[in-house]
């Protein structure tokens, strides 16, 4: 087997320097970045090591990072990075779970010997795998050094895609068509979720002829029944019922880049209110696409939505949105822009978002959604798949 490196040495050395620029304009000397889609986003590595300390160490005038991780992940940094040797470290697995030695012990020498204990260090404060004992062993052992919030700098910089992370997205947004296809097949009276939901994983792991899936940052949703009136419900060993509504929330995933879709899929004839609030998640889905374009911003997105569902009466608080892109569990999202109003930031070309209508009332809800890029002009969909509540009777 080889391994082909994902993108061009360019396209690595373009981001180094885009991210170097945000550095300096912040004043920061040095970037610890621990958060895995920001790691992979640097250096292109990509492997399930993140469950413990690793990190790329970034200073703001060197040409290329250094990449910290465990000896047994070494080989991995050879084979998917062009990093050369010498920024290529690992640290000893006997530092892990073994306290109360730690790996950042460790990386805080490395930079003393660099020089960097000095600096103005920005880190991750609120990725998932940063952890306090790792903030504390840094401000313990570089007691010179000031320590600043990196403000998800590197996210920020991930926002605006390459053409070629666009071609990831495109082959991502293939594999998601196909997973909801799949689930209009297999979800039926009398089948359990998780005989279903198997079938799912197999049809987003298998993808197309051209493009093989990858593992999602987070599992596939089905709630059903009542259970429609709530978020991020996993699938049980229960089996669906006739005349009841399950909303499907699933991603395709090609070489990290996502795109999730959400339907809503009724076993029988749906009700009336049913039929009326697909109308509206449909319209308010369709506005938001509308209002998108380059150099509106997410408040625009998000007013264009709201004044459908204003206009139904139907009260909703939480967010509509978020821009996608690369990501590991326990996120798709990359955690900068949000469609809810008041979020000015401004959507730029091949600026990707996911739109989410979700409707949630006292004991049901309905649910849609759309994964977008944003164009000169206006926006195009990942995936073509029919907005309308999909019905088995």
């Amino acid at each position: 087997m080889n391994f082909t490196k994902l993108f061009e040495r360019q396209e690595y050395g373009n981001r180094i320097k885009k991210v170097q620029k945000s550095m300096s304009d912040n004043g920061i000397d040095v970037l610890i970045s621990q958060d895995p889609a920001n790691m992979n986003y640097l250096t292109g590595y990509n492997a399930w090591s993140f469950y413990y300390a690793q990190c790329v160490v970034l200073h703001v005038n060197d040409p290329e990072p250094f990449i910290f991780v465990r000896d047994c992940d070494k080989g991995g940094t050879h084979l998917q990075t062009y990093l050369k040797d010498e920024n290529i470290i690992a640290y000893d697995g006997k530092n892990v779970h073994n306290w109360p030695k730690h790996p950042y012990d460790i990386l805080v020498e490395i930079l003393k010997q660099r020089h960097l204990d000095k600096s103005k260090i920005a880190v991750e404060m609120d990725a998932s795998y940063f952890t306090a004992y790792c903030f504390a062993k840094l401000q313990n052992g570089l007691p010179n050094a000031t320590f600043v919030d990196s403000e998800r700098l590197v996210n920020w910089v991930r926002f605006v895609k390459s053409n070629a992370e666009i071609d990831l997205m495109k082959a991502a947004g293939k594999i998601a068509r196909l997973g909801i296809k799949k689930a209009y097949e297999v979800i039926r009276p009398g089948v359990r979720q998780c005989d279903a939901v198997g079938e799912i994983q197999k049809a987003l792991i298998q993808g197309t002829p051209e493009h093989g899936g990858d593992y999602g940052s987070l599992v596939t949703m089905v709630p059903s029944g009542i259970g429609t009136n709530s978020s991020h419900l996993t699938w049980t060993d229960e089996k669906f019922v006739e005349d009841e509504a399950t909303i499907i929330e699933l991603c395709g995933v090609n070489n990290r880049y996502h795109t999730p879709c959400a339907r809503t899929l009724i076993l029988g004839k749906p009700t009336g209110k049913q039929l009326d609030v697909q109308k509206m998640t449909v319209e308010a889905l369709q506005a938001g696409i509308d209002a998108t374009k380059n150099g509106v911003t997410a408040d625009d997105v998000a007013q264009a939505f709201w004044k459908v569902l204003d206009k139904y009466g139907f009260e909703k608080t939480f967010r509509s949105g978020y821009s996608i892109g690369i990501g590991y569990p326990p996120d798709w999202g990359e955690q900068t822009m949000n469609i809810i109003k008041g979020d000015h930031s401004v959507l730029q070309t091949n600026t990707c978002f996911h739109l989410i209508a979700v409707m949630q009332f006292n004991n049901w809800g309905v649910e849609m959604s759309e994964s977008i890029r944003v164009t000169e002009t206006g926006s195009e969909q990942f995936y073509q798949v029919p907005q309308e509540i999909f019905i088995r009777q």
